[in-house]
């Protein structure tokens, strides 16, 4: 858009110019001319004057230019020239001017006694031309300035427009690319201030939704995952070891179902939020707590003693972690303790989640499988919440025996860089 109101300035500019200084250049000619004819003229007439007097020879020499007097006796004073057509013409009495070889002459006819005297004065095109080429010169340099001075202003009018623009696009993309945050400022003429205004508006409301159904899911999360354990506790309990089985079969597709179903919803829905790691993993045992008093298990907790921001949201961390400890009390016996770090890893933050139980099944490392030996259920979960941030998961088997689950949580900066 600059280049192309640029080069409409530049082009509608020089046709004003074109249609102002050609008729000035041309004035400009005429009236170096006209002055060095008015000024031959004017010396002509000087040396009329003196015509039929002993002054006349005097009269030419302080002409100043080429004078040549045509006496009626066929005489000449003065310069030599030609007595050409013009010359007898004016010698009937009139005074013309004709061009001549390498410039222009003006004769002036004046009376003697013995007849009618021919006053010729040579005008040489220099003198027709003086200055004139120099005034061109300074013409062209005055319309250059202003052609250039046009694309000048018109770049910045322009810039004033695009800046603005180029703005919403950055702000278009940045939102396209889920960051939710981003804002236009609001500059530039009236109309980019009502889309800026519009496209805040807009990404306001889409982050109002996304709000509104990260809440959702967390909440879907947390109701459903505890009644799963709970029928997955009854489930085992069943003495008929075929019915137990199928059940629990049942239990596994549902559940499986559950966490696909949660998992899709929060990647619809997942924003590129920040929280604190420590205060969400605290929150979150704390919940579970009161299920593994119940089962007799011994919790172990280790928190850092300082906030670690991490590059999740706090809704998804808390899934991840409900995940991973719904496992533990889904597969493993009860009264089995468990085990819950969180600590600095780089610019991130490592959570190890282990047990002690009976072993860890190496199916359950490919997404979407279940067992019952171990944490299976929920790898998915973890592993995309871990994903989301630059991190990763890793899955192996605890000094206990048991599993150990390990989720690296990249820091924001360190996301945002990534």
């Amino acid at each position: 858009m600059r280049r192309w109101l640029a080069l409409l300035v530049a082009a509608t500019t020089s046709l004003v110019l074109i249609a102002l200084l050609v008729p000035m250049a041309l004035l400009i000619r005429a009236v170096a001319e006209n002055g060095a004819m008015s000024r031959a003229t004017a010396a002509a007439e000087y040396v009329a004057v003196n015509v039929g007097t002993p002054d006349l020879t005097l009269a030419v020499q302080q002409a100043g230019r080429p004078v040549t007097v045509f006496l009626p006796g066929g005489g000449t004073v003065g310069g030599p020239a030609p007595r050409s057509d013009a010359v007898r013409l004016a010698s009937t009495g009139r005074s013309v001017t004709a061009a001549a070889r390498g410039g222009r002459e003006v004769l002036v006819s004046a009376q003697t006694p013995e007849g009618n005297a021919v006053i010729r004065v040579f005008v040489p095109d220099a003198e027709l031309t003086k200055g004139v080429r120099e005034a061109w010169l300074a013409l062209f340099v005055l319309g250059l300035a202003l052609v250039v001075l046009g694309i000048v202003l018109a770049d910045r009018l322009a810039l004033a427009v695009t800046r603005p623009v180029d703005g919403l696009a950055r702000v278009s993309h940045r939102l396209a690319g889920g960051d939710l945050s981003a804002r236009a400022e609001l500059g530039g003429p009236p109309e980019v201030r009502s889309v800026a205004l519009a496209l805040n508006h807009l990404a306001g409301r889409i982050d109002d939704l996304l709000a509104a159904e990260r809440e959702s899911v967390a909440d879907l999360s947390h109701r459903l995952r505890t009644p799963l354990t709970g029928l997955r506790l009854d489930a085992e309990s069943l003495r008929d070891p075929e019915e137990r089985a199928r059940v629990q079969s049942r239990v596994d597709a549902l559940q499986r179902a559950v966490s696909a179903v949660i998992t899709d919803a929060r990647r619809r829905s997942a924003g590129r939020d920040a929280c604190d790691a420590a205060a969400v993993v605290s929150e979150r045992v704390r919940f579970w707590s009161v299920l593994a008093e119940d089962q007799g298990r011994d919790v172990s907790l280790a928190l850092p003693d300082a906030p670690l921001p991490v590059a999740v949201g706090a809704e998804e961390l808390a899934a991840c972690v409900d995940a991973l400890l719904g496992n533990v009390f889904a597969h493993t016996p009860e009264g089995v303790p468990m085990a819950v770090r969180l600590g600095p890893h780089g610019a991130g933050a490592l959570l190890v989640v282990e047990d002690s139980g009976t072993g860890l099944d190496p199916a359950l490392l490919e997404r979407g499988t279940s067992g019952g030996g171990s944490t299976g259920l929920g790898l998915d979960i973890a592993r995309h919440t871990a994903e989301s941030s630059g991190g990763g998961l890793t899955v192996s088997t605890s000094a206990g025996g048991g599993a150990r689950v390990e989720v690296v949580l990249m820091g924001p900066q360190s996301s945002a860089r990534s």
